[in-house]
């Protein structure tokens, strides 16, 4: 992928226009977190102890996917951006979370942002819309993920997850089924089970939007046999839908520890908002409450680059944004 000098910020983003920054409407409510007894303590639990801690913990965190405090998006964003990072392993790719965000950053708008940045794509697109499904829908995502799926394969994958719905099995095991039966269809399509995975969980939880979570897990000790020599469990695979229980303890645990972090990250940036001078402050306020992660070279109607840039700086010494990239140019910004 070709870098140019000056490069824009990504244009998947619809900017609105916030000339105050108190229009962000913040939560000064403490985000919930997974009870302790609910985890792993070392030692496998019984298949009816998983389904039963996973059902706390995706009581939980039921209560932050419906919620809409000021840096909900931010957090879903992060959510996102952890998923595309644990895909790269499985894709047999070599970029780091840095590489990622380039991927995805440094592609001028309209244009293909190249594998990895397309399997980033996939992963957002799951966290922005409902947790439907469409043959449409699924075959845009599979081209995203790399796959080549026919008409005939995608329709019948959209009835199956009908079938799935409509026998309201519990979430955990209504998510591992549908792994499992893409794993089955296509061996070498188990990113996009996973994907599919937490759609279903999301569709069985009446979520607003899926959150991703188990692809953070797949190569974890969840997914990992005790008397196997640690081997990987693949989608179907024996132990499967426990493994799935246990993981989703754990990945609902780090969202609600990530949310946490970004609350208090949010109310920081809030409460210096009146001090900004920047006639564009509003405008990057709310990207950094929407986004992963914001280009330090923005434009808008009301920000020049130069003033985008010494905003971000005094963001940075202020420390209420962190740089994400390392770098002394194209920085990028994030809660």
């Amino acid at each position: 992928m070709r870098r140019k000098s000056s490069p824009k910020p990504h244009g998947r983003l619809t900017l609105q226009t916030h000339d105050s920054p108190r229009s962000a409407n913040a939560s000064h409510a403490t985000p919930p977190a997974v009870p302790a007894w609910a985890l792993a303590n070392g030692s496998a639990p019984s298949d009816g102890d998983a389904a039963f801690q996973a059902g706390a913990a995706l009581a939980v965190l039921d209560t932050l996917a419906r919620a809409q405090p000021s840096w909900a998006c931010a957090w879903r964003q992060r959510l996102v951006f952890n998923c595309a990072a644990a895909s790269m392993r499985l894709a047999g790719r070599a970029e780091d979370e840095a590489a990622l965000r380039d991927a995805w950053q440094l592609c001028p708008a309209g244009t293909a942002p190249g594998p990895a940045g397309a399997i980033f794509g996939a992963w957002r697109q799951l966290a922005l819309q409902p947790p439907a499904v469409s043959a449409d829908r699924l075959a845009k995502v599979a081209e995203m993920l790399g796959l080549a799926c026919d008409d005939e394969a995608l329709a019948d994958l959209c009835t199956q997850i009908e079938h799935v719905a409509a026998a309201r099995r519990p979430a955990p095991f209504a998510a591992a089924a549908i792994a499992a039966r893409v794993v089955a269809m296509r061996p070498d399509a188990e990113m996009f089970a996973w994907w599919l995975a937490d759609l279903v969980l999301a569709q069985s939880l009446r979520w607003p939007r899926p959150l991703p979570l188990l692809m953070t897990q797949a190569f974890g000790p969840a997914f990992r046999t005790e008397g196997g020599g640690g081997k990987r469990i693949r989608p179907g695979e024996k132990g499967f839908e426990r493994a799935v229980c246990v993981a989703l303890v754990q990945a609902a645990a780090e969202a609600c520890r990530l949310a946490a972090e970004l609350s208090r990250r949010a109310e920081k940036l809030l409460a210096v908002a009146p001090r900004l001078r920047a006639k564009g402050a509003g405008d990057v306020i709310f990207l950094l409450l929407n986004e992963d992660a914001v280009a330090g070279s923005l434009t808008t109607k009301n920000l020049s680059r130069f003033a985008a840039r010494r905003l971000f700086e005094r963001l940075h010494q202020l420390d209420v944004v962190r740089e994400l990239s390392g770098r002394t140019s194209f920085r990028l910004f994030g809660l």
